[in-house]
């Protein structure tokens, strides 16, 4: 008698080992995100020019998709793609050539080419269809839950950074040092979660628990105490409840009011500090507090430094270089830091704290061209493919992309590029790439490798 071994499975479970063939290329991408979650070594304010383990990630991310394309195997790109995505490299060559001290701005050419330029073209080229870019968006949400748990703990146990002299401010892993990376890494998991609450197409399930988690971030961004974060989130999360329709919005309206009221009207979770926090944002002349005049001052200086040098810049890393010589009396010496396992520390202000600011005075308008020209493209293209109502199954995605490029956008008015959650720049302006830049001839078709026809009557 003979023993017949079944290789049958319960049907609806497909195979681990087919699934990572096919989807492998993503590890690294949710990778880059993921390990954003691995905490800084305590004391550590300072992450400039060291290479983090999402920053590896990247790089790794980038290398997959070099041997995918020798491979053949990697997405078409259309002219138009080629051109937004490689136009900031020139941009990025002209202010290194330029610059007083090329050697000095190599890092910063490094450093921009790998999030502006490597990073999104590599996501644009392997990401295959809208489950891998629904893989990726998802990877946002988890980050962004246990870091934003990790930042109420902080808030109700006094082990955050130090707010009003209080070590209350939530920052996750990210430290005193940067203040703004855990506000940035929920945001973008609150406009996902936010996203897919609201997209059509998606079952019911999946967007009851999206919305769910979209309430449950909006605690520690307001924890937070970040106004740009704030601006940036309430800017995005409009935009998408109006790309999506206003029945479907007034739902998760109704749902984050109602968080809103319970936490700070019921419970009285930061009320005084949110009010007097969201005052400051108008006080822009009527004795402002320190950081913002600090920070009308460095914009003015980098408006001076552009005047200077108009079409070039000053060069990568010239800001801090020239700081001094173009700003007034009235900038402070740094900004104090502490709590959250570090000692006081005052910060060096070395940036405009606005991203379009920061690349007109270092890269003039050539580079200001390439870049943020480079990201309108991606916004209009993106609203444009999106408003066409056509290919419904994707929605879900159009509603992502667009959410997550607007608030990197409006962020870029009150922040610029630093710390360890820079790298998920790259990644946002890729995901927005994936949905706006059409595939060139052959178009996904020519990534997916063709299915073999089953036998059988419905295979003939």
């Amino acid at each position: 008698m003979t023993l017949a071994v079944s290789n049958s499975r319960p049907r609806g479970r497909p195979y681990a080992g087919p699934l990572l063939r096919r989807h492998w290329p993503l590890l690294p991408l949710a990778a880059t995100v993921l390990l954003l979650l691995a905490p800084l070594p305590a004391g550590d304010a300072s992450t400039s020019g060291k290479v983090g383990p999402a920053d590896a990630a990247s790089l790794l991310l980038v290398a997959v998709c070099a041997l995918r394309a020798l491979q053949g195997r990697v997405r078409a790109l259309s002219p138009l793609g080629a051109l937004v995505l490689g136009a900031p490299a020139v941009g990025l060559a002209v202010a290194t050539v330029t610059a007083g001290d090329p050697y000095a701005a190599l890092p910063g050419f490094v450093r921009y080419l790998q999030v502006f330029v490597l990073v999104p073209a590599a996501i644009v080229l392997l990401v295959r269809d809208a489950g891998e870019f629904r893989l990726a968006a998802g990877c946002f949400v988890v980050l962004a839950l246990v870091q934003g748990a990790l930042g109420v703990v902080q808030f109700v146990t006094h082990t955050g950074a130090s707010y009003q002299g209080a070590d209350i401010r939530a920052v996750g892993t990210f430290g005193p040092g940067d203040v703004m990376g855990m506000a940035t890494v929920v945001a973008y998991g609150l406009v996902v979660a936010t996203a897919a609450a609201l997209a059509p197409g998606l079952p019911g399930r999946v967007r009851r628990i999206a919305g769910g988690c979209a309430a449950a971030l909006t605690v520690p961004l307001v924890l937070s105490f970040s106004r740009g974060a704030w601006i940036a989130t309430a800017g995005s999360a409009v935009l998408v409840m109006v790309l999506a329709g206003i029945r479907r919005a007034l739902k998760v309206v109704v749902a984050l009011a109602a968080v809103g009221v319970v936490l700070v009207g019921g419970f009285g979770v930061g009320s005084e500090m949110v009010a007097e926090r969201l005052t400051s944002i108008t006080q822009v002349s009527d004795a402002p507090d320190q950081s913002v005049t600090d920070r009308y001052t460095m914009w003015a200086a980098a408006e001076s430094m552009w005047r200077e040098r108009p079409a070039a810049g000053v060069g990568l890393k010239g800001f801090p270089a020239n700081r001094d010589g173009h700003s007034s009396l009235a900038l402070s010496s740094g900004s104090d830091t502490a709590g959250a396992g570090q000692a006081f520390v005052k910060q060096p202000l070395l940036s405009p704290h606005n991203m379009y600011l920061l690349v007109l005075s270092e890269q003039g308008l050539i580079g200001l061209t390439a870049l943020a020209g480079g990201w309108a493209a991606l916004l209009v293209a993106g609203l444009r493919r999106y408003a066409a109502g056509g290919e419904r199954g994707l929605r879900d995605c159009g509603l992502i992309a667009v959410g997550l490029l607007v608030w990197q956008l409006t962020d870029f008015l009150y922040a610029d590029i630093g710390g360890p959650s820079t790298v998920l720049t790259g990644v946002i302006i890729g995901l927005a790439a994936w949905w706006a830049l059409p595939a060139g001839p052959g178009g996904v078709a020519a990534v997916l490798p063709a299915r073999p026809v089953p036998e059988g009557p419905a295979g003939r």
